[in-house]
């Protein structure tokens, strides 16, 4: 039986500076198994298409727009399209519109310095459900999250949920962690939507950011 080809993973990009835009959307569009089949201006527009388009898979996303900023474009579209990961795109690497990035739910954070292979692995690792960051950011996180109080708050995780939050922290993706902890994936991703209900988050970057910051795990 011929084996059918999967699908390409849809990428949107919504970032203001024409030359930056055209030179992602070329690159997506040269990698295997990848097609930036949107590119937008602003927030607006793009929050306008996810009401009437198919969702992507992926969306990048810069900071700095004019108008509606992408942290306030993350927030609105964390609601329209909650099954489509956000990674954030910029030339910010500001502790505070990272925190305010990670609370509203983007899936990864890069730097626009990042080189053309890690944003193209980014984009495949958060498909797979990873969280993607570019090293530097991913020292920020840890920086930040360490310096704050840790919380008495008993959010009532399982033995299990533990673990498998555990090797999330660690950057494991579900069928790592499966591996790992020789375990089904169906139930290492029931015991992930379990996870994200408890902590009363959204998505993996949420969870693990919770997890850092009062030290769950």
């Amino acid at each position: 039986m011929k084996k059918t080809a999967e699908a390409p993973i849809t990428v949107w990009l919504v970032e203001d500076h024409a030359p930056f835009r055209n030179t992602v959307s070329r690159l997506l569009n040269s990698t295997a198994g990848m097609s930036c089949t949107h590119l937008f201006a602003t927030a607006e527009d793009a929050l306008r298409s996810l009401g009437t388009q198919n969702k992507p898979s992926v969306i990048l996303l810069d900071v700095g727009l004019p108008g509606m900023n992408g942290i306030e474009f993350l927030t609105q579209a964390r609601v329209a399209a909650p099954e489509t990961r956000i990674v954030i795109l910029t030339a910010f690497e500001d502790e505070e519109k990272l925190f305010h990035a990670i609370c509203a739910g983007a899936s990864g954070y890069l730097l626009k310095t990042a080189k053309a292979d890690m944003i193209t692995a980014a984009i495949k690792e958060v498909h797979s459900g990873g969280a993607p960051m570019t090293p530097s950011i991913a020292k920020l996180v840890l920086d930040m999250f360490s310096r704050m109080a840790p919380s008495k708050t008993d959010y009532g995780l399982t033995d299990r949920e533990k673990m498998v939050l555990e090797k999330m922290v660690g950057g494991l993706t579900k069928k790592e962690i499966a591996a790992h902890l020789d375990m089904n994936f169906h139930t290492v991703d029931a015991a992930l939507r379990s996870i994200y209900s408890k902590l009363e988050v959204n998505t993996r970057t949420g969870a693990v950011a919770k997890a850092l910051k009062e030290k769950l795990v």
